[in-house]
């Protein structure tokens, strides 16, 4: 009988590769250290869970997050399959009922007879078997100390992440704000609550003044670019967040017929409807600091805010020259890291590694060839991004075309371009799915 595999953490990318190893008929144990432990970032004991937004961004084929969320759902993500259940509006992005889209992996998982979940904090990296570490940016210490000591590995580098506040539907003033989506595409899902010049100068002094909760260690310089604090972009300018998440352009108030000064979008972020998250507002401002300057917004002075940003630590390895293509440790290949601890940025591109990480250790298990993902595909490109030994400066990285090698001819417009390279990837794909089948 094999031996189980031990998949460490039931985020997006344990999960995945637990029920990737599951489907291919290995048995898996998988730890969990949620419920008897809990990290500021996490409110529910479920699977899978959403920390920084509902949105997994764009859906389309033009965009290089929508192409390797195609890619997953032709490899049979878990994931997505319980993304695509649980979405809800969010014009031409997917974003998802949050609690039901962690009931939904929750349910899967435990209810696979190949699966053993196994509650508890898991202290140390097994000294023999297999093993997947997908702990996470939120890697606990004792975790954290035993990965460098194993791996010899010194200089971890540490960003801080942040989650955005949300309110309640019904306390959003629609006599100041409208739905639609930006440049009309999709849906009009976006409750949009615009600013004149005069109010937005205004919260922005305010927002730039007001009291951070203290976080050891935090400083501007090192946040990670990707998932900004507000108040931190705020303060690199006076038009900076109007470039950013309160960027007018595409959005026309239908009361005025213009583009606003400034414009603060909020998302749904569940199925019926009933809660939104301020869109890019990720913050670790003081709770009463939070409701007095967000409550300067026109359309949310009496918001009701159901929960306040969190700022927490994220932990990412130096990937390059430590892990292979298969997100495995190039000195120690038994050990397999996936997730945004390997350096991926982003929930889609976490589940990607999972999945990946998954396939490969299979079939190394099963005694298969392995399954090498062309850097032409968005998976392979991601995985050979952060194991590629030339990278100077490493730091999370969000999928994207620039990782993809070129087309070699030229077509005219972005967008025509986008969905060029999108087809090739997915013809590429399609050459590697009879090696990928779960039928043994």
């Amino acid at each position: 009988m094999m031996a189980p595999v031990t998949v460490i953490g039931a985020g997006l990318a344990g999960s995945e590769a637990a029920w990737q190893l599951a489907m291919r008929g290995i048995p898996v144990e998988l730890w969990e250290m949620k419920p008897r432990k809990m990290t500021p970032a996490h409110h529910s004991p479920l699977f899978g869970e959403l920390v920084c937004s509902n949105s997994l961004r764009s859906d389309q084929l033009e965009n290089a997050v929508g192409l390797l969320k195609e890619e997953l759902r032709r490899l049979d993500s878990l994931i997505l399959a319980c993304a695509d259940e649980t979405r809800v509006a969010a014009g031409g992005a997917l974003a998802v009922d949050r609690e039901g889209f962690s009931r939904a992996v929750t349910e899967r998982i435990r209810n696979h007879p190949n699966i053993t979940v196994m509650e508890g904090e898991v202290m140390t990296i097994p000294s023999e078997g297999e093993v997947i570490v997908a702990s996470g940016p939120l890697t606990a210490d004792s975790l954290a100390e035993d990965i460098t000591k194993c791996l010899g590995q010194e200089d971890y580098l540490h960003f801080y992440d942040a989650a955005a506040p949300l309110v309640t539907v019904e306390s959003v003033d629609m006599n100041c704000a409208f739905f639609a989506s930006r440049y009309d595409k999709g849906t009009p899902d976006y409750i949009n609550c615009p600013m004149t010049r005069e109010e937005y100068l205004v919260f922005w002094q305010e927002l730039c003044n007001a009291q951070e909760a203290q976080v050891h260690g935090f400083e501007d310089g090192n946040v990670f670019e990707g998932c900004m604090p507000v108040e931190v972009m705020a303060r690199r300018g006076e038009q900076t967040l109007c470039y950013g998440p309160l960027k007018p352009r595409g959005l026309r108030d239908p009361r005025t017929g213009q583009e606003p000064f400034a414009v603060v979008q909020l998302r749904r972020d569940n199925e019926n409807g009933s809660i939104y998250n301020l869109v890019g507002f990720q913050t670790h401002l003081k709770f009463p600091e939070q409701k007095r300057v967000f409550s300067m917004i026109p359309a949310l002075r009496n918001a009701e805010f159901v929960r306040y940003g969190v700022m927490h630590r994220n932990t990412y390895l130096h990937s390059p020259g430590l892990l292979d293509r298969y997100y495995r440790v190039k000195t120690i290949p038994r050990i397999v890291f996936a997730g945004q601890i390997t350096g991926v940025e982003g929930y889609v591109e976490s589940t990607a590694s999972g999945l990946l990480a998954a396939v490969e250790l299979s079939n190394r298990l099963l005694g298969k060839s392995p399954v090498d993902f062309p850097q032409e595909t968005a998976i392979g490109a991601l995985a050979l991004y952060i194991s590629n030994e030339t990278v100077g400066i490493f730091q999370p990285m969000n999928v994207n075309f620039g990782i993809i090698p070129p087309l070699g001819y030229k077509v005219k417009g972005k967008r025509n371009k986008n969905a060029t390279l999108s087809q090739r990837s997915l013809e590429c794909l399609e050459t590697l799915l009879p090696k990928l089948t779960w039928q043994l």
